[in-house]
């Protein structure tokens, strides 16, 4: 290993170690030791200090500790008469180097709690994000898991120039990169060029700015961690496993652009232990043999315009791009760019004008494959700020084509158009709603675009179950609501087609091992009237999912006999459950939350948990951040259960679960649910009130407590007496 490097990153770890050690005393002079202190909304507290060390800072007075193994690990400077290998200490530096990062960031959230903003996306007048919440961590660590986001980019510094910044993300993002940016050169920053540039930073473009100093390095490194311990289910403290899992499944790099400080050196090193390689386009020195890297450690001298291509080269990372014939960048990077009313020019749907999308199966001869239609005016025949309505009709052909194959095709045009820089994409169904950009328009974008991005994506991703595919697209109001009653009878015949099935009457269920990749051990098994905890996949789902991809994740399970009739619990599930979780489980119970019941992963939308004070349960969904009556918020028991564990008294499931007649009917059904987040009940009432008929308690949903009536057991308790809530009558639930 390089002795320069060795040297810059232990003089590096030394100048912010002894910062971390100035900042907290100062921090106990003004606070006081008993002063609460961590980064928002997370179950993981600092979470690299957490996950490494197993230690839990909560408060000012926990720091010492930390800052003691920082200095445990804290190498001497390197002599120059040394013969001693440099990596080991090194290694040693980065990772305290990381502690000591959190612990300063931990503390400017203290002294300054309005510096790093809270949420997705930056304001005018604020660009930094700070530390990325629980929720934002399930939310964007579910593209880590499908593969739509193949790793992250760690920047440091800035380009050469505000345009040289933007040609460089869009690189990345058109690889399907995140983008972390931290630090700065000579006093420029990457994120701030961007801006300048006018390019949309923040968590939905993929393009984040963490912060302006180089300790916000720990919010990506951060981030990694907590992926492997939400996803993976690695428990804090193990230290090795959770740095061997980032190597082998997060595929991240970062990339020095200007002038190397020590600082930076000592960020590098620390990265490395994660087997994250750094590049530089600068000249400093390189570490080019193989150790904990895949590749090389540090390679140096790249030129800026191949800085992308060289460091997916060093990481080992593999990049499938998608060759779509229209003039704007095309990738999932873009799916989170939003069209802002000043940047538009052409606004179908939304409210303001009439949009739909339909996927429609035709014999062979109907369908010419490529042939792109539009009936009405396009971009080029209105102002910018226009509105015009808009009908997409996907029609497909082909040998294996089905009608159940429809809905899952129909799902894929919100993907689709996202992926175009400059469109945006809301909605599905009748209430669809897109936009597109002026700059995409000036670029020469058009409707008709959007029929050629279908044509080519749906022939990428789907062509094994279809021959043909042609796209019409209509933009007449009259006929535009003409095809909209003619969708609307085709939606409801699909939904009724699930809403008749039972589990009793099928045979098949279907696997989802999709979020194995981050949670080993979890095993999905969907049935009629349970669908999948991420709310994405039901049974006709996996069943078309199987005939599109017969080795994909969704595999049929033949349920075999009969165990438990009334837990739910099936011969055949069981053996395909010992099976894919590698003989992690021999079984559970599709229909108990307090009998063995199915494993969780933190991709679920909802968490069910016991109350046993009220002899019932609760729910709550990803998107509330408050207190809930068990305990714990959301993201501490996503981050409890949520590894692809069975734990009774908690179970994982989907919104639309829990108005499905088996949702935990061996327990009680849903006459035990006695909480839920008050937004989460208005947005399942109408199916809320339909199953309160069907259980012959009309007024249940005025029965069920949430957040304005009380977040523990005690508060809801004589409210759920005052309504007579039918579980307070049930038998004991333990």
């Amino acid at each position: 290993m390089s002795k320069i490097i060795a040297s810059a990153a232990i003089r590096g770890t030394h100048k912010i170690v002894e910062t971390a050690e100035a900042e907290y005393e100062e921090a106990v002079q003004k606070w006081g030791e008993n002063q609460e202190v961590g980064f928002p909304n997370t179950a993981y507290y600092l979470p690299v200090i957490y996950g490494m060390l197993g230690i839990a800072v909560e408060k000012i007075g926990d720091m010492k500790t930390v800052l003691q193994r920082c200095r445990d690990l804290l190498p001497a400077p390197v002599r120059e008469t040394s013969h001693l290998p440099y990596l080991g200490p090194t290694l040693d530096a980065g990772m305290a180097t990381l502690f000591a990062d959190e612990i300063i960031e931990a503390i400017r959230y203290l002294k300054e709690p309005d510096f790093y903003m809270s949420g997705e996306e930056i304001t005018d007048d604020r660009i930094w994000l700070g530390a990325a919440d629980d929720i934002i961590l399930r939310k964007r660590g579910v593209e880590f898991v499908d593969g739509t986001a193949p790793g992250f980019a760690a920047i440091l510094g800035a380009a050469p120039d505000a345009q040289k910044a933007k040609e460089l993300a869009e690189e990345l993002q058109r690889k399907n990169l995140y983008v972390f940016m931290h630090a700065e050169d000579n006093g420029v920053r990457f994120s701030e060029q961007l801006v300048e540039a006018g390019v949309q930073v923040g968590w939905p473009t993929r393009l984040v700015p963490f912060g302006p100093h180089a300790t916000s390095v720990c919010f990506a490194a951060g981030f990694a961690v907590r992926a492997a311990m939400s996803f993976g289910g690695l428990k804090a403290g193990e230290y090795r496993k959770i740095l061997l899992y980032n190597k082998d499944r997060i595929f991240a790099f970062a990339l020095a652009l200007g002038s190397v400080t020590d600082e930076w050196y000592a960020q590098a090193a620390g990265a490395i232990n994660f087997g994250f390689p750094t590049i530089a386009d600068g000249d400093i020195p390189e570490i080019l043999p193989t150790g904990v890297c895949t590749y090389e450690h540090v390679v140096s001298n790249v030129a800026y315009g191949d800085l992308v291509s060289k460091a997916i080269e060093v990481r080992g990372l593999k990049v499938t791009v998608s060759e779509v014939p229209v003039p704007v960048a095309y990738g999932p990077a873009f799916e989170g760019e939003r069209v802002r009313k000043d940047d538009l020019y052409l606004e179908c749907g939304g409210g303001k004008s009439q949009a739909v999308e339909w996927a429609t199966t035709k014999d062979m001869a109907e369908v010419e494959d490529g042939k792109i239609e539009l009936f009405g005016p396009d971009v080029t025949d209105v102002e910018p700020g226009s509105r015009l309505p808009l009908a997409i009709i996907a029609e497909f052909a082909g040998r294996k084509m089905q009608e159940d194959f429809e809905p899952i095709l129909e799902r894929q045009i919100h993907h689709f158009i996202n992926y175009a820089q400059g469109m945006m994409h809301i909605g599905q169904r009748d209430i669809a709603w897109i936009r597109i950009a002026k700059d995409a328009v000036d670029k020469g974008l058009t409707l008709k675009d959007i029929g050629s991005i279908l044509h080519a994506k749906f022939h990428e991703d789907f062509g094994a179950i279809f021959d043909k595919i042609q796209i019409k697209l209509y933009t007449e109001k009259d006929k535009v609501n003409e095809l909209v009653e003619q969708a609307r009878g085709v939606y409801a015949a699909r939904d009724s087609r699930i809403e008749g099935m039972t589990d009793e009457t099928t045979d098949t269920f279907y696997s989802c091992t999709l979020c194995q990749s981050f949670a080993p051990n979890h095993v999905c098994i969907i049935s009629p009237e349970r669908t999948g905890l991420c709310g994405a996949y039901n049974w006709m789902d996996c069943k078309a999912s199987y005939e599109i991809n017969p080795t994909g994740p969704n595999q049929p399970v033949e349920k075999g006999a009969c165990l438990d009739e009334t837990l739910g619990q099936w011969k055949g599930c069981n053996e395909f459950l010992f099976k894919a979780s590698r003989g992690a489980l021999d079984h559970y119970n599709f229909y108990s939350i307090v009998h063995d019941p199915m494993t969780t992963c933190g991709c679920c939308e909802c968490i069910a948990a016991v109350l046993p004070v009220c002899n019932g349960v609760m729910t709550v969904d990803r998107d509330y951040t408050g207190m809930t009556p068990c305990g714990m918020k959301f993201t501490t028991l996503a981050g409890t259960i949520g590894g692809g564990t069975s734990a009774p008294g908690f179970v994982g499931h989907g919104k639309y679960n829990i108005t499905q007649r088996k949702w935990l009917s061996g327990d009680g059904g849903i006459k035990r649910l006695v909480w839920m987040p008050k937004q989460l009940k208005a947005e399942i009432e109408p199916r809320l009130r339909k199953r309160a008929e069907e259980i012959g308690v009309p007024n249940f949903l005025d029965m069920i407590a949430d957040e304005t009536v009380g977040t523990s057991e005690e508060e809801i308790l004589p409210f759920l007496q005052e309504k007579g809530h039918p579980a307070l009558s049930m038998d004991p639930l333990l």
